[in-house]
């Protein structure tokens, strides 16, 4: 074991989070605790998400090798989901299966702030398509230390042997 993974606690109070801030600065915008990584996790990413009033973290998307999980612990909003919508409160664990049938989106959709704990496999690479936009990313490695990402229109794709050579 290396000195820095003998100094991970495997104990990490909420209170005790340090956010960073994520987004556009638009409507995609929220404060993210990154707790996998303090805690030393390897297999499932976790964060602390917190968002204003009328913000979101991220777009409508979806995972094709990921499934996440949440936890409202604090404030109200909404899950768009696939093709429905839920209202979210306190207490309530919301279950995102991969697949292309489960399109996803917490928003704050209340005035007051939105807290959640989010939990992700972390499987690489990984696909993931953004319905409202067009638009995928394929990524390797992990979100904080991508070693590759690209994000494109879904139309801007090339035919497979493009560029290559006799």
């Amino acid at each position: 074991m290396s000195e820095d993974q003998s100094k991970t606690s495997p104990v990490l109070n909420l209170t005790e989070v340090d956010y960073d801030d994520w987004g556009d600065g638009g409507k995609f915008e929220a404060k993210m605790g990154r707790v996998g990584r303090a805690l030393g996790a390897q297999k499932l990413g976790y964060n602390v998400t917190r968002l204003a009033p009328g913000k979101a973290a991220f777009p409508f998307h979806l995972h094709h090798a990921n499934e996440e999980m949440f936890l409202v612990l604090e404030g109200e909003g909404t899950l768009r989901f696939a093709d429905e919508e839920y209202p979210l409160r306190k207490g309530d664990v919301i279950c995102c299966p991969p697949g292309p049938d489960t399109p996803r989106q917490l928003r704050n959709t209340s005035h007051s702030e939105l807290v959640y704990l989010a939990v992700s496999t972390m499987e690489t690479p990984e696909v993931a398509e953004y319905p409202d936009s067009h638009k995928y990313a394929v990524m390797c490695g992990t979100s904080q230390e991508p070693t590759f990402r690209i994000v494109a229109k879904r139309d801007a794709g090339v035919d497979y042997f493009d560029g290559e050579s006799d």
